[in-house]
């Protein structure tokens, strides 16, 4: 069920009872579908293992792959932060400091006895402070209980779609995965519309686990220390923590995905001039940002936009909608190979995996 989260068609005053069922239904144990600026997460209470669980089960997620954990405003006292983990580094309190609320997760030392069951099982939990004011609005709720209710300090939210397909980046998306059964607050289309950049803060340096809105540069600067790679802390023989979204395969469509450079597309797309599909139908997507010739009614062109940020903001809905058409191939130019497409680049890699 979708329910709107703010009052009026403006989307700036919040729903006080919308707010409130969502923030009672975790409380009572059951899941929401929650707005954040990145993508829309499926939520529980993170330190519930059994609503916990009804995450994995619903999205068909193997229980030892990690989530992340949604905490409120980061106030300088730490709060969920202080709740969940055992030490937090000077240089991941900078970083909290710089770009939370935002898309950044932190992975961090877990306390004993506290959100094992979202933490996959590890001594580490990844943590975020998103900065869509409908989650914050949920989160504060959860922190401030009223009629002797219960506090909650932080929602486990994944991506609220089924494990490895695209993400969701409207309540519809939402909707189209689950049902009706689930009750979904409608914050408007994801801003950012990629999951968050990722740093593994359990080794005395950051290390990138996975790149999103926020780029390696912007991580260096913040913190004052030199980001690793995952593929330099694997050199050193040492392994990373499990991580959200990391896996080689994951956010893929159902039709085929394929990453080709400009080149190589006009290539493909001259041999199909002139063909026609038996049923009139096009049975390829194209997704490109340079110029093109296409010929054939095989091919249904979209056209992806110059920047890093406004590709990012569209790439998850843009997929779905691809695949919306029927097609059972989409064909995709590779994103530039510089800093600021690093996210998009690394969510098309994994769903062509």
């Amino acid at each position: 069920m979708i329910v709107s989260a703010y009052q009026f068609a403006d989307g700036v005053e919040l729903a006080p009872d919308s707010i409130a069922s969502a923030a009672d239904a975790v409380r009572a144990g059951g899941l929401i579908g929650l707005p954040t600026e990145t993508v829309y997460g499926l939520g529980a209470d993170a330190s519930d293992p059994v609503a916990v669980g009804q995450i994995f089960t619903a999205k068909g997620r193997p229980s030892d792959h990690p989530l992340i954990v949604h905490v409120a405003a980061f106030d300088g006292g730490m709060g969920g932060v202080a709740h969940y983990c055992a030490r937090v580094p000077a240089f991941a309190q900078q970083l909290m400091s710089a770009f939370w609320p935002g898309p950044l997760t932190l992975i961090l030392p877990r306390k004993d006895g506290v959100g094992e069951a979202a933490a996959g099982g590890q001594n580490s939990i990844g943590l975020r402070c998103p900065a869509h004011p409908v989650a914050q609005a949920v989160l504060a709720t959860l922190r401030k209980p009223s009629d002797g209710g219960r506090e909650v300090w932080g929602i486990a939210a994944p991506s609220a779609n089924k494990f490895g397909r695209v993400s969701p980046t409207t309540a519809a998306h939402v909707h189209s995965e689950f049902g009706d059964d689930l009750l979904i607050l409608d914050g408007g289309p994801c801003e950012v519309g990629i999951e968050s950049t990722i740093i593994d803060c359990t080794r005395g340096a950051p290390v990138l686990l996975r790149p999103g809105s926020i780029t390696a540069q912007q991580v260096e600067d913040a913190c004052g220390c030199k980001l690793l790679s995952k593929e330099e802390l694997d050199a050193q023989r040492q392994q990373a923590p499990r991580a959200s979204g990391t896996l080689e395969s994951h956010y893929a469509p159902s039709a085929t995905v394929r990453l080709m450079d400009a080149k190589a597309l006009q290539s493909a797309l001259d041999l199909l001039s002139g063909t026609t599909p038996p049923d009139k139908r096009p049975t390829i997507a194209l997704y490109h940002r340079s110029p093109l010739h296409v010929r054939s009614p095989l091919v249904a062109a979209h056209r992806m936009p110059t920047h890093a940020q406004p590709a990012a903001h569209e790439l998850f809905s843009k997929l779905r909608e691809m695949d919306a058409q029927g097609v059972t191939l989409i064909w995709v130019e590779t994103p530039p190979d510089t800093p600021e497409w690093d996210g998009v680049r690394d969510r098309l890699t994994r769903a062509a995996a």
